[in-house]
């Protein structure tokens, strides 16, 4: 079964910084692309970044490209999101998700999902 924790999240000022971790579990991590995405309340979840562990590229939305950084740990079978410069903007819940393979920006190509970690920028 797969599984997909996600912690890190919290309440950070604007301009600060926050990881976020997803713990996967229950697949073959080398076989798989992992993926962050984020959605407020009302509106569509949106890819923030991804990576595949399967041919190591990573994508990143526009809006994060320069802040934010993805990357993961072979040893714990991790994905971390190191998000810096931070905005209100950025505000939203963040989801760690999981797909065969390769990357792709759509939400709906993702099979198995996180729970969830609340990010919240002050300005």
């Amino acid at each position: 079964e797969v599984q997909l924790v996600e912690s890190g999240g919290g309440l950070v000022q604007a301009g600060g910084s926050l990881r976020l971790s997803c713990a996967a579990s229950g697949f073959t991590f080398d076989d798989y692309a992992i993926g962050w995405f984020r959605q407020a309340p009302g509106k569509e979840r949106e890819m923030v970044s991804c990576i595949s562990r399967y041919d190591g590229s990573t994508l990143y939305a526009d809006s994060v490209k320069g802040r934010f950084t993805i990357s993961s740990d072979n040893a714990d079978n991790t994905i971390y999101l190191q998000m810096n410069s931070l905005k209100p903007g950025d505000t939203d819940v963040y989801y760690c998700a999981a797909r065969w393979m390769r990357c792709f920006a759509s939400a709906q190509l993702f099979g198995s999902w996180g729970q969830g970690t609340q990010v919240t920028v002050s300005s």
